[in-house]
């Protein structure tokens, strides 16, 4: 077939020639994919964003080799002033046939690169992009991503939203973070973007609002004492999630705070939103309004006042909602629960914490120190349990560090100390950081720290010895261990932040 012969030259063939190669590569790894799932996760990079982008360049590189070579015959011909635009004549087969080329190859390719566009959209748009193209750097927030309660739920439904502007924000932010990590420039751990996050009206609420009542939660924690029968300490909690009307008058819940005829607003002293100094609390249909200052946190009121005022969301609890960093006493007492760590095996949940509390630089490192320690104390201490069951404590010592591997990502430096979870108050302030007696009004008023605000225990005790409440009633904690009346001066996190 007769060409213009200027497409006869280097540039242009090793253009189409480039082009060509990647639109059969895209095809063929396309049709793998497809049919045999080959390529993992990466391959829709390649597939959508790589070979395209070659595949573009060659085709651009056809009409430059044809400029250039055209330019230089021109030029040796000494045909005088070069005209601003080609000449094209179509009773010239060559030029009948290039325009059919173009034609024919331009709306194929549009065709292609709409489907290779959409397919890249919903790509960079996929848990799998979100998660592994950065795989150590994204590989705390991806592995507690999974088994948690929005594991369905794609990572853009929360991050991103619907909307163009926001899908823009979140790409090119997106290109910061791929050259922060080419270049090595990420913090470790990596700070929660609580400031850029999109507010929770707009993405929780497609899903959950606050209209809706909740029934009150019955909940039901089993833990475990660092004795050597570990012995199990059974916890049974009502939740008042929801707003009843009882006979003696409205009783409010825990979403209350979020309410639509309630406003709370806060002032927060730090970025991470640890340390609340200051809450307002109106009520829209009576026009009643609070203001509560903590003055054990040390600011002056021209330091509170410069603080940014913040309205109360979903967010301000449920920090943590898809991505939950369990401290080692929680997911030791998950696994030991669920039957993964033999509860018969002596002092192994002591074992787990003493094993669990170093920081180790590496993963395999913590993986060493756990099957050493855990082996060498057994076959010292009980070396009887040590030769007849030592299936159950290699099955401990696997729930371990499986446990430590799911949680605590020592290249990232993240566990549950940098990403404290607000929902509850043991390993965190949580609900403290406001419920906790200090926060007063000039007139005496206190945000209480009441327990029964929040839960009523319903039923408590340790191994076979429960104690039941009676109807419409409630236990006071019993704690299992004397500690004296110290569980009500002293806040939760005090003791069990630090591994207790």
């Amino acid at each position: 077939m007769k060409l213009p012969s200027s497409v006869k030259n280097g540039i242009s063939i090793f253009g189409a020639v480039l082009a060509l190669f990647n639109l059969a590569t895209i095809l063929s790894l396309a049709l793998l994919s497809s049919l045999f799932g080959f390529g993992g996760s990466y391959i829709g990079l390649i597939i959508f964003i790589v070979l395209p982008a070659f595949m573009v360049f060659g085709l651009i590189l056809i009409p430059i080799g044809m400029r250039i070579h055209r330019k230089k015959l021109r030029k040796a011909e000494l045909e005088g002033r070069e005209p601003d635009w080609p000449i094209l004549d179509f009773n010239k087969t060559s030029t009948r046939n290039a325009t059919i080329i173009f034609a024919v190859g331009t709306v194929f390719l549009l065709i292609i690169s709409s489907v290779g566009s959409y397919e890249a959209f919903h790509y960079t748009e996929s848990v799998e992009f979100c998660g592994k193209l950065c795989h150590q750097v994204m590989e705390p927030e991806y592995t507690t991503y999974y088994g948690s309660a929005h594991e369905r739920v794609a990572c853009v439904e929360c991050h991103v939203g619907s909307g163009a502007s926001w899908y823009v924000k979140s790409k090119l932010s997106g290109l910061y973070q791929v050259y922060s990590v080419m270049a090595k420039k990420y913090p470790q751990p990596i700070p929660t973007p609580i400031a850029n996050l999109r507010p929770a009206q707009e993405t929780c609420e497609h899903c959950h609002w606050p209209e809706k009542f909740y029934d009150d939660k019955r909940r039901i924690k089993n833990s475990y004492l660092a004795d050597e029968e570990n012995s199990e300490v059974i916890l049974h909690m009502l939740i008042k999630t929801s707003t009843k009307h009882t006979l003696n008058g409205i009783e409010k819940g825990i979403h209350q705070h979020i309410s639509p005829d309630v406003i709370i607003e806060y002032k927060t002293s730090n970025s991470s939103r640890q340390e609340i100094p200051w809450v307002k609390y109106t009520n829209t249909k009576t026009g009643e309004s609070y203001i509560y200052t903590d003055n054990d946190l040390g600011l002056s009121a021209e330091q509170i006042d410069s603080l940014e005022t913040r309205v109360m969301d979903c967010l301000d609890c449920h920090n943590r909602p898809s991505h939950d960093y369990l401290a080692p006493q929680n997911f030791i007492d998950k696994s030991i629960k669920n039957g993964k760590i033999s509860k018969s095996l002596p002092e192994i949940k002591m074992l787990a914490m003493q094993v669990l509390i170093p920081d180790y630089s590496t993963k395999d490192s913590a993986f060493m120190a756990i099957d050493s320690v855990i082996n060498e104390y057994y076959k010292q201490g009980y070396p009887e349990i040590w030769e007849s069951r030592n299936t159950d404590i290699k099955d401990a010592i696997s729930e371990i560090q499986a446990g430590y591997s799911n949680n605590i990502f020592p290249f990232m430096k993240a566990d549950w100390r940098v990403y404290p979870n607000n929902l509850g108050h043991m390993e965190t302030d949580g609900c403290y950081r406001c419920h906790n007696d200090r926060h007063a009004t000039k007139t005496g008023k206190v945000i209480s720290k009441d327990c029964n605000l929040c839960h009523n225990i319903v039923a408590q005790g340790i191994g076979d010895s429960i104690t039941f409440a009676g109807t419409r009633q409630s236990l006071e904690f019993n704690h299992p261990m004397d500690i004296g009346d110290m569980w009500q001066t002293e806040l939760c996190s005090m003791c069990h932040s630090a591994l207790y």
